[in-house]
C-alpha cells in the first residue's frame, strides 16, 4: 500500500474515530483526499501528523491547515447535507473546500490571499473537483450577491462572528465557528430562523487563528 495511502487510513482510524466523528461521509471523504497535496513538499511527509500544518504559499500572515481531527469536528457539527450550499471561510490553500465537496452540492471557498486562492484552484482541478471553487476576498464579508448558503463554516479561530456571514444564511441554515475571546476556544453553530440566528456552545477545539477583525458589536455567544 502507497505509504500516503497508509497514513490517510491511520488519520481516519486514530485521530478522527477516537474523536467521535461518527459520520460515515466524512470519514469517507477524508480517507479520499489527498492532504498530502495541499501542504508543502516539505511538510508532506508530516501532513496526516495530528498538527495544524503551515502552508508555505503567499505573502501574507503566517497560515496552517488544521489538524485533521478538530477540522472533521467542526463539519460534523454543521451536518453538510448533499443539497447544501456551502461557504467555507478561511479556504488556505483548499484542502477544507475539497473535504466539503464531497459532502454537499457545491463549496464556496473564500480566501483572503491570493496566492492561496491560485493553489487551491488548481489543487481542485487537479483533483477533478467541479462542484467547488474559491474565491479572493475579506473573510469577515463573506460573498455577498451569490444567494445565501445553506452552510458557512468558520476554518478556525475567531473573537466573534462577523455579522456580514449571519446575513448571509439562508433560513433554516447552519453557521459553525471557533469562537475564543482569550481563553479556550469553544465550537459553536448558529441557526437561521426567519429572521433570528441563535447560537449555542458545543465543545472546546483548537484550530489555528483566521485573519478575521470584527468590530466590537458582532454577534457573540
Amino acid at each position: 500500500m502507497d505509504e500516503y495511502l497508509k497514513a490517510r487510513k491511520y488519520m481516519v482510524d486514530n485521530q478522527l474515530r477516537t474523536s467521535g466523528i461518527t459520520d460515515w461521509r466524512i470519514l469517507l471523504v477524508m480517507s479520499d483526499i489527498p492532504r498530502e497535496d495541499f501542504v508543502s513538499d516539505s511538510a508532506s511527509v508530516v501532513a496526516y501528523s495530528d498538527n495544524h500544518m503551515p502552508v508555505a504559499v503567499g505573502t501574507g500572515a503566517k497560515r496552517y491547515l488544521a489538524a485533521a481531527a478538530p477540522f472533521a469536528k467542526l463539519i460534523q457539527l454543521a451536518e453538510i447535507g448533499p443539497t447544501d450550499t456551502v461557504l467555507d471561510v478561511g479556504a488556505v490553500t483548499g484542502y477544507s473546500t475539497a473535504v466539503i465537496a464531497g459532502l454537499a452540492a457545491t463549496v464556496t471557498g473564500l480566501e483572503i490571499d491570493p496566492a492561496m486562492v491560485t493553489a487551491a484552484n488548481a489543487h481542485l482541478s487537479t483533483l477533478g473537483i467541479s462542484n467547488a471553487k474559491v474565491i479572493a476576498g475579506p473573510l469577515a464579508e463573506g460573498v455577498a450577491g451569490q444567494g445565501q448558503y445553506s452552510v458557512i463554516v468558520l476554518e478556525g479561530v475567531v473573537a466573534a462572528v462577523p455579522q456580514a456571514l449571519l446575513d448571509q444564511l439562508a433560513d433554516g441554515g447552519r453557521l459553525v465557528a471557533l469562537i475564543s475571546n482569550g481563553g479556550p476556544a469553544v465550537a459553536h453553530i448558529f441557526v437561521r430562523s426567519g429572521s433570528e440566528v441563535a447560537g449555542r456552545a458545543e465543545f472546546n477545539a483548537n484550530m489555528p487563528q483566521l485573519p478575521i477583525e470584527v468590530p466590537e458589536r458582532e454577534f457573540e455567544f
